[in-house]
């Protein structure tokens, strides 16, 4: 009897000994089929943020070429449709004043397919398959370092410019420094556009934290009851749309509004010390 009871606990543990090792057998599985499925979903969910980040950059990069082509094609174009059509009203009375303005829309053309081969070939791989084309083909970005230039295009388009510099000018970051540029070329663009007979004020002020561009230009008083000439609506303001975006890059801010006493303000600070 004892030693057939000794036996029966020796079975009797051994089957749970079986029992126990099944079922940890059973739940070593079951552990792996949930790690296994785990790792499925976090990689499916990684492969979905890197589509959205893939999208979301796609759409960045899109909207930054549409900026930069409404810069380029709208300032041009605007002093090309002007200085064409003064070259028309004194084409027969003042042949050399409509040879000078025909000047001025081929330089404008000019100007245009310059930046425009300049912001193809940075999308694009230069004809040999190397990734960076050839600096030689490159102009000079814009910048308020090249702000005289630009002025005088408005200057002979019929739009006379007063520029003020305060604070000492000095290098800055090269985004800052093109939307800065972009800033003052979109503004006096809507003034040779929208306004007649205007006249505008560009001001550039280095602070020691920041930079602040303002561009103001005249026209009738909203007080005095006389009709602002209408603004068109066909693009007027997508540009300062992209603007405002730029400068909110930058930490800044952007405000662009009708003038009480006549015409239109634009108004941005920069700051430039933002880590």
């Amino acid at each position: 009897m004892g030693g057939s009871g000794t036996d029966w606990i020796v079975l009797a543990v051994a089957g749970a000994a079986c029992a126990g090792a099944g079922w940890l057998g059973v739940a070593l599985v079951r552990a792996r089929r949930l790690y296994r499925q785990a790792i499925g979903e976090r990689g499916w969910l990684l492969e979905r943020e890197r589509e959205s980040a893939a999208s979301a950059a796609v759409d960045a990069e899109r909207a930054r070429i549409a900026a930069e082509l409404h810069d380029i094609v709208s300032h041009n174009v605007s002093l090309m449709v002007v200085q064409a059509g003064a070259a028309r009203e004194v084409l027969a009375t003042m042949p050399a004043e409509a040879a000078a303005a025909m000047g001025a829309v081929e330089a404008a053309g000019r100007d245009t397919m310059t930046e425009l081969r300049h912001l193809l070939g940075l999308l694009a791989p230069a004809a040999d398959g190397s990734e960076e084309p050839a600096a030689a083909d490159f102009t000079p970005q814009p910048s308020l370092s090249r702000l005289s230039p630009l002025i005088d295009r408005f200057s002979f388009a019929g739009l006379p410019v007063e520029v003020r510099i305060s604070g000492e000018p000095r290098p800055l970051p090269g985004g800052i420094d093109v939307t800065a540029y972009r800033i003052v070329q979109e503004a006096l663009t809507n003034a040779l556009k929208h306004g007649d007979g205007v006249t505008a004020e560009v001001t550039v002020r280095y602070a020691d934290h920041y930079l602040r561009v303002e561009v103001l230009n005249s026209g009738p008083s909203v007080l005095s009851g006389a009709p602002a000439k209408p603004r068109r609506t066909d693009g007027a303001g997508r540009g300062l749309l992209g603007l405002r975006e730029r400068v909110a890059v930058y930490g800044g801010d952007l405000d662009a509004r009708r003038r009480l006493g006549g015409g239109f303000r634009v108004r941005a600070r920069i700051p430039l010390d933002r880590p």
